[in-house]
């Protein structure tokens, strides 16, 4: 897939030692849901994070105490830059940006008068620090709201460029912006729109998606329905369950549309049928669970696990290797091509086996 040939160009803003937009791979972030003032367990959850894949994480910080986990964050060897999540006292943004923060995430119409949105613009702007706009369907401006009747995606994309307005008045465009809703296609249509008539990189998520489960399908629909479309260059996968699932979840999705610089094992796997006689559904989560215990999921291949031999190797010729099933057995192959026949109980290690070998 060629995704960065239709890849929506955007004004390239720098975050730590990270690039979003511009020509820049899309990148990964989560947020922290440990204890604000409970710095050790903070770090140790970044920590958990970057290992998953994180590229960037954000941090609540409520209150002006909790400004002393940022500082001593700032003092810990971080692998990711760090965020600060920021709502209403301007004075917390002013600190955070003194502390060397890497990205300051605010709405600019919570914080203040235009006195105190200028202060954090200017502060900033000499240390920069790029600020993320946060604009939720569940806290539109009041005037907005009152306009429109509820956050349809007209009245997302208007607070939007409310807030950019904030910024760009104190010569400030170091802006990332992240229109997010419960709402897959008012998530959708807002950002498709907002796409339109900003310069500016967009942060993709569909918020309060919910479990697991159904967070991963309504964010994958919601980001990945925006990726393809070439809008969107940094993305969080909501999910209402340990942060290192919303990073596994976001690889699935960018690997899954095929996006420069996201690898990993993609598992083809059919939905079996009347023909198949072997025990696929089991073979298939019991692979995926050794292989991911076994560290196995970063390596850049394509397995294929099929139920029968009528059509599996032929469906899954583009796979790297893989097998198809038959009664009590099945084939290996490699690229389509068969190269053996194996027993059942002797598939999943087979498949490992292949997996671990170095790439030539």
């Amino acid at each position: 897939m060629q995704y960065n040939a239709i890849r929506r160009k955007t004004i390239p803003v720098r975050v730590g030692n990270l690039t979003i937009g511009g020509d820049a791979p899309i990148v990964i972030q989560s947020m922290c849901n440990t204890d604000p003032y409970d710095a050790q367990a903070t770090y140790g959850q970044i920590l958990e994070l970057a290992r998953a894949g994180c590229q960037m994480v954000r941090v609540t910080v409520p209150t002006m105490e909790a400004t002393r986990t940022v500082e001593k964050l700032r003092e810990m060897d971080l692998p990711v830059p760090l965020v600060a999540d920021i709502h209403f006292d301007y004075r917390i943004a002013l600190r955070c940006a003194e502390i060397g923060i890497d990205k300051i995430r605010i709405n600019p119409g919570n914080i203040g008068d235009d006195d105190r949105v200028a202060q954090v613009c200017r502060v900033c702007r000499e240390k920069k620090i790029p600020i993320r706009i946060g604009v939720n369907s569940g806290s539109l401006e009041k005037h907005i709201l009152e306009k429109y009747g509820s956050p349809v995606p007209d009245a997302l994309v208007e607070s939007a460029l409310y807030h950019c307005c904030l910024l760009e008045k104190y010569d400030f465009d170091q802006i990332v912006l992240s229109i997010k809703a419960s709402s897959v296609q008012a998530m959708v249509e807002a950002n498709r729109k907002l796409a339109g008539l900003v310069p500016y990189p967009l942060h993709l998520g569909v918020t309060e998606a919910g479990s697991p489960t159904r967070g991963l399908v309504k964010s994958a629909a919601g980001i990945g329905g925006l990726l393809s479309m070439g809008i969107g260059d940094t993305i969080r996968v909501s999910l209402t369950a340990d942060p290192v699932r919303e990073i596994t979840a976001a690889r699935q999705i960018l690997q899954a549309l095929e996006v420069e610089g996201q690898t990993g094992m993609d598992l083809v796997s059919c939905p079996t049928c009347g023909r198949t006689q072997i025990d696929l559904i089991s073979l298939v989560e019991r692979f995926e669970r050794e292989a991911e215990k076994r560290g196995l999921t970063d390596r850049p291949c394509k397995v294929a696990i099929m139920g029968c031999i009528v059509n599996g190797p032929g469906e899954a010729r583009e796979a790297d290797f893989g097998v198809a099933g038959g009664k009590g057995e099945a084939i290996f192959f490699r690229k389509g091509q068969i190269v053996r026949k194996i027993k059942e109980n002797e598939i999943i290690e087979t498949l490992l086996a292949e997996l671990e070998k170095p790439k030539a």
